[in-house]
């Protein structure tokens, strides 16, 4: 009898040692592969977005959760994967690294390094899909995001937190613009994230060495998913991007991030979503491509002080097919985004560049994210613009125009000379407010339109020499009027003496 229970009590213990040291896996087994994609039955329990395992130590994110199984993007290779293969459900919804050693490197969508530079530690991992910030958490944009451009800074303004589209045909320098940006927020503290979807990786690499030579790679990460890279890599480079950039706002830091291009984003999932079965609408866009687009920009922020004082910026970049804004696409992100800087294709080939379309070009912050002296000078700038453009349309047909009217157009020509600049070299605020200063003010009226540049180098050249305090006075004023408007006029002024 005794010997019975002793025998009992250790099978017991034995069971209570098997289970403690069991653990619980649901499995699924493939019943279709192609192209980057899986069809899976038997995870009943997988939660969209959920990270699933294949044999060879392959990933893969669950997208479609259908009736009797679930459809599953691949992230890498998938030339080993077969019908039969089973499929582990991880529990966990996809995550991406993300830490301050990220800074200065190029890293693939699952921040995995490209750079040939070794491993990069993590301090954290950071949720990919995540619901935007609300309402209460956010407070009003403000703090300008200086872009270095003339024709942004004081026309199209940028504010941290804000989402501002950059738009227009192929080859109009749409990532130009971006790139100067980025260039220009050295010594300014903020994080940039410059995220490739679909370039071809010459390209990013140009583009990585560019800012190695600006050292711009000091506060920059690139996130890379070339046109080589499988539609899974293309469509998910966005989002971890961004999840990378929300590490640094959540630490109350303020971050840009620029989406190289949404269109190649689209055409990404476009390509996903008709091989997971999904049904096409428009375009073959599926009917949710613009959640797609809103869910992703809607994460940029300005927060409020109570929940951290970060920031996310979005430049998000869209191609245009002959200038035809009212297409799906374009129009989806101009709706989701708080204004366009719009790329004008004849305006390019015009030499007028940057292209920026001034009347299609808007930010729905506007003043509210200009510096105090920008704000004097530039509206002023952009109404005798607007002028130029339609007086120089109706003067093609009249001979007789009264002096107001040609004043009005040779002051317009000036401006258009003044709002050219060279790629790569964007301007300081205080500098840009001293030219457009002297162009509005009629000070450069006796200047030849085309010398309108070389006028403005020369200026600024020697108010750096001669007057570099007068910087200082304009980033401090409250308008530029009264005493500092009298010293500008004055500098001109002696400027003009000893070149003539």
């Amino acid at each position: 009898m005794k010997e019975a229970k002793a025998i009992i009590e250790k099978i017991k213990k034995e069971i209570g040692a098997f289970e403690e040291g069991t653990t619980v896996q649901k499995t699924g087994v493939v019943t279709e592969v192609r192209d980057g994609i899986a069809r899976i039955a038997g995870l009943s329990e997988c939660m969209a977005s959920e990270m699933v395992g294949f044999p060879g130590d392959t990933w893969g994110v669950a997208m479609n959760l259908e009736e009797n199984e679930i459809g599953a993007i691949i992230l890498g290779d998938f030339a080993h994967i077969k019908e039969g293969d089973r499929v582990t459900a991880s529990g966990k919804v996809l995550e991406v690294p993300a830490g301050e050693k990220f800074v200065g490197r190029v890293v693939d969508p699952l921040g995995k390094p490209l750079d040939g530079r070794g491993a990069i530690p993590a301090d954290a991992t950071m949720v990919v899909e995540k619901i935007a910030p609300g309402v209460i958490t956010r407070k009003s944009v403000k703090t300008p995001l200086k872009t270095g451009i003339k024709a942004i800074d004081a026309m199209v303004p940028v504010g941290r937190g804000q989402r501002e589209l950059i738009i227009g045909d192929r080859q109009t320098g749409k990532t130009t613009i971006a790139i100067d940006a980025i260039l220009n927020q050295k010594g300014d503290n903020v994080v940039c994230v410059y995220c490739a979807v679909g370039q071809k990786d010459s390209k990013v690499a140009k583009i990585v060495r560019l800012f190695e030579q600006h050292g711009a790679m000091d506060y920059t990460i690139v996130v890379n998913a070339s046109a080589s890279s499988s539609a899974a890599l293309q469509y998910l480079a966005p989002y971890a991007a961004t999840a990378m950039g929300e590490y640094f706002m959540a630490q109350g830091k303020d971050v840009l991030v620029v989406y190289d291009d949404l269109s190649k984003h689209a055409w990404a999932y476009r390509q996903i979503s008709l091989l997971l079965r999904c049904p096409p609408g428009r375009e073959a866009y599926p009917g949710d491509v613009f959640y797609l687009h809103s869910r992703l920009l809607e994460r940029a922020a300005c927060l409020s002080k109570e929940h951290g004082g970060g920031s996310l910026t979005a430049l998000p970049i869209i191609e245009t097919q002959g200038g035809d804004v009212s297409a799906y696409i374009p129009t989806n992100v101009i709706s989701i985004t708080d204004g366009q800087i719009y790329l004008d294709t004849d305006m390019f080939y015009a030499g007028m560049r940057p292209a920026i379309n001034a009347g299609l070009s808007v930010s729905r912050v506007g003043s509210s994210a200009q510096t105090k002296a920008m704000k004097s000078v530039a509206g002023k700038m952009r109404l005798e613009l607007a002028q130029y453009w339609e007086l120089a349309a109706f003067a093609q047909f009249e001979a007789d125009l009264d002096e107001q009217t040609k004043m009005r157009l040779e002051r317009g020509k000036r401006l258009v000379e003044l709002l050219k600049q060279d790629q790569n070299e964007p301007m300081p605020t205080e500098e840009q407010v001293l030219a457009i200063f002297a162009v509005t003010s009629g000070l450069t009226d006796d200047i030849a339109p085309a010398k309108v540049r070389k006028f403005e180098k020369d200026l600024l050249q020697f108010a750096q020499t001669v007057h570099p305090d007068v910087f200082g006075k304009i980033a401090a004023a409250e308008k530029i009027s009264g005493d500092i408007e009298a010293e500008l006029r004055s500098m001109i002024g002696e400027f003009k003496k000893r070149e003539h």
